[in-house]
């Protein structure tokens, strides 16, 4: 299954830039690797995480987010001290959404225009 996920910090900060956005991209990274999850398109911005990924079908989608924001809101407090001022890092809710052959398309483009890497 291909879900199209984005998440963003609390209040909509614009707290993902520099290091912060380098080490949320490596601990993403290890996340997907460490639940056999394959990372199509990851595209961090300074107040939100687009992320386009594929997991096996067993995998509860709520799943996804849910481990990716629990595990990279508790190594970015722990590394940035500045993320500790927020009540918590992300908010509670993300979108969460499926992706077939013709949205996957669409979907790249979009991560692609977004995109400042």
């Amino acid at each position: 299954m291909v879900y199209h996920i984005i998440w963003c910090p609390k209040r909509r900060r614009k707290v993902l830039v520099g290091p912060v956005r380098d080490r949320l991209e490596q601990i993403i990274g290890g996340g997907a690797a460490e639940n056999g999850w394959e990372i199509i398109r990851l595209a961090i911005q300074p107040d939100h995480v687009p992320l386009f990924i594929r997991a096996h079908p067993n995998t509860l989608p709520s799943d996804i987010p849910r481990r990716l924001k629990g595990r990279s809101s508790h190594l970015l407090r722990e590394a940035f001290a500045h993320l500790l001022k927020l009540p918590s890092l992300w908010t509670r809710s993300c979108l969460l959404s499926t992706a077939g052959n013709v949205s996957q398309a669409i979907i790249q483009r979009y991560l692609e225009r977004h995109s400042k890497t």
